[in-house]
């Protein structure tokens, strides 16, 4: 074969390969676009099967698709300081001297107060970070408060099946549920006697003002024995308070708390020695995580708050008759 027709014949091969490597490359996008469309229409399935090109001999299967609600994190707008902070909370500027109190300076307590809203949710506004204690202020400075006389709720929701909790707040004025937070929590131990299936209750039950604080040196009784009691509840504590709906057992000595802790002599800090967060495993309290616990309570120590608890949620009715889409 002379040089010429070789030439030619390798020429006219290449043009073939990249046509035909474009083709597959189209192709292939074709279907991940279409494969994303599935996925973006079907985020609440926990597997799907996709397949709407009818040229695919094979199944596309996608498992362990995260529920929406579970990746949606809004606790940052409780604190933001710009236009993207939720409607019921407001940011102000310290001063010492306000027209509501007369006679001395004015502290965070003070404003904690007036604004019904806790002195660990203003630290944490006020140090730009994830601090609830330290409370030093100096004129000028900002923070985020509850809009004064907002007519405001924070509403739980827990799937025992799943061990996870659903926090929204519920905005009375405007008739409008916000999704917050989704949370994992440990819950209590499986009882098939018990109408739950577990020894945590099931019913509708208020959150209590009776809570508490906890560090490493706070000792109180517990089941007749003298106790640190983070090495049980953790650094807080959020008691049931009263009987609501179709509650399977009264709410005295239920409540949330944190995972049980011990002092670390080495790191000088709290450390959660036990990892009780996804499974069955308490006396019928309800456990989270440090962070999370410390979070919660900081926001919903000032208000109203209902607890309802399910054995799954796939079929309960939200409260309020409106959600807010918002991110």
């Amino acid at each position: 074969m002379s040089f010429r027709k070789t030439f030619i014949l390798f020429t006219v091969s290449l043009f073939i390969i990249i046509g035909v490597a474009g083709f597959l490359k189209k192709d292939v996008k074709t279907i991940k676009n279409n494969l994303n469309d599935e996925v973006e229409t079907n985020k609440n399935n926990v597997c799907l099967v996709v397949n709407k090109d009818e040229n695919v001999n094979q199944d596309i299967k996608i498992c362990d698709i995260q529920k929406e609600s579970e990746k949606i994190d809004k606790i940052r707008r409780f604190f933001s300081k710009g236009n993207d902070k939720f409607p019921i909370v407001e940011t102000i500027t310290y001063t010492s001297r306000v027209f509501w109190l007369k006679g001395r300076p004015a502290w965070i307590a003070d404003y904690a107060t007036y604004y019904e809203t806790s002195r660990h949710f203003i630290a944490r506004g006020l140090n730009n970070k994830i601090d609830y204690l330290t409370q030093n202020v100096a004129p000028g400075d900002k923070f985020n408060v509850f809009v004064k006389d907002k007519n405001i709720k924070f509403y739980l929701i827990v799937d025992l099946e799943k061990c996870d909790m659903d926090f929204y707040y519920l905005d009375l004025d405007v008739d409008e549920r916000v999704f917050v937070k989704n949370y994992k929590i440990g819950v209590g131990r499986l009882d098939n006697y018990s109408p739950s299936g577990s020894l945590t209750p099931i019913g509708k039950y208020t959150i209590g003002n009776k809570v508490a604080i906890y560090d490493k040196d706070i000792e109180h009784y517990f089941q007749n024995k003298k106790t640190k009691m983070v090495e049980v509840f953790g650094t807080r504590w959020l008691p049931f308070d009263k009987e609501i709906e179709n509650c399977s057992d009264s709410a005295k000595g239920y409540g949330l708390h944190g995972m049980p802790m011990r002092y670390d002599d080495d790191k000088c800090e709290l450390v959660e020695i036990d990892d009780c967060v996804g499974g069955y495993n308490s006396d019928g309290c309800l456990r989270l995580k440090k962070d999370d616990i410390e979070e919660l309570f900081s926001i919903i120590i000032t208000k109203p708050t209902i607890i309802e608890i399910v054995k799954n949620k796939k079929d309960l009715t939200l409260p309020m008759s409106r959600e807010s889409n918002s991110l």
